[in-house]
């Protein structure tokens, strides 16, 4: 099987890449164990400690990436001229649809997502059980929900829980609810085991039911630096390593069939590459997701992962800016058959 899961407690944190919260580390899988023995080899040091642990700079790195990338609106592009299609069959002859979010953080591209919905299926009523484990990110979302009235068409149910949590919850519960529609953006790299949870949720789905799923791509700069450097940047017991790519190779395994879409963004990382620059200090340590990447990592360590972060592989220069390929892919999977 393609996709190899690393030992670890499932942390709490959400997904990244819409809900405004915590962070993610981005992987690919390395080439080979020699491979990267041999490349790392030389730029071992001691463990660099993640940027998770500490919530004020984490948030400030990651509210810079958002001013620097395309990524939110790359989603926005994708929710509001792809989804439609895709939403268009789950409702048919039903007056009710049940909605999980996983990981859904403060709740603004489920609220779109959710529109879309009900654009096309206006007459419906939804149940919409939200999964998420941070108590802040939580309240945001509901705050967001008291300020629309036009939702009274939604009933939320909140649940301040991890997607394992929430499967375990499910189980004891002996619930035979199905779901119409779920869905898992930028939030698989905080499971256990991705597979198993992608099939999970997927046995949740009912007649024409949809899964859906956003990561980073594969062949994105992201999917390069941690194929490069998985040991030292991925391995904090606080992120798993995975990609569509990953996902794709694992449902194509199982004989599983699935849609997938590109979704083209970028991110202008320029400010890295001057020494001592605040702003540049920051996407680094978003990039690596280490603290203090420029003043905790070996000289050897920073200078590869600098080279490799401008080489063509992660990045394309034009007009003196360094642009870096921040790519994202999404899988639709359907009810089990």
């Amino acid at each position: 099987m393609v996709l190899t899961v690393m030992p670890r407690q499932e942390h709490t944190l959400t997904h990244r890449g819409s809900r405004d919260t915590c962070g993610r580390v981005h992987s690919s899988l390395p080439a080979s164990p020699d491979a990267i023995l041999q490349e790392d080899s030389s730029i071992m040091g001691s463990p660099l400690k993640s940027l998770v642990h500490d919530d004020e700079r984490y948030q400030k790195s990651f509210h810079l990436f958002l001013e620097r990338s395309s990524e939110h609106q790359c989603m926005r592009d994708f929710i509001h001229n792809k989804l439609p299609d895709i939403l268009s069959s789950v409702g048919v002859g039903k007056s009710h649809l049940n909605v999980i979010g996983v990981g859904s953080g403060a709740g603004e591209i489920d609220l779109e997502m959710l529109d879309e919905l009900h654009k096309k299926h206006p007459e419906v009523t939804v149940d919409n059980e939200v999964v998420e484990p941070s108590s802040q990110q939580l309240h945001n979302y509901k705050v967001l929900v008291s300020q629309k009235p036009e939702l009274n068409y939604i009933k939320f149910t909140w649940n301040k829980m991890t997607a394992s949590e929430f499967e375990e919850h499910w189980k004891l519960r002996k619930l035979t609810k199905k779901a119409d529609f779920v869905h898992m953006i930028q939030m698989l790299y905080y499971v256990k085991d991705p597979g198993a949870t992608i099939s999970f949720f997927q046995s949740l789905l009912g007649k024409n039911g949809k899964l859906l799923i956003i990561l980073v791509s594969g062949e994105s700069g992201w999917g390069k630096l941690w194929r490069k450097y998985r040991n030292e940047l991925c391995n904090t017991e606080i992120s798993q390593c995975v990609t569509t790519g990953d996902i794709k190779s694992l449902l194509d395994s199982k004989g599983v069939r699935y849609q997938s879409f590109d979704l083209p963004s970028q991110m202008d990382i320029t400010e890295c590459f001057t020494e001592g620059d605040e702003k540049g200090e920051l996407l680094l340590d978003f990039l690596t997701e280490v603290l203090d990447f420029s003043k905790t990592a070996s000289p050897e360590l920073k200078a590869g992962v600098l080279e490799l972060l401008r080489h063509p592989d992660c990045s394309m220069e034009s007009e003196g800016k360094v642009v870096f390929n921040n790519n994202l892919g999404v899988i639709v999977i359907n009810k089990p058959t």
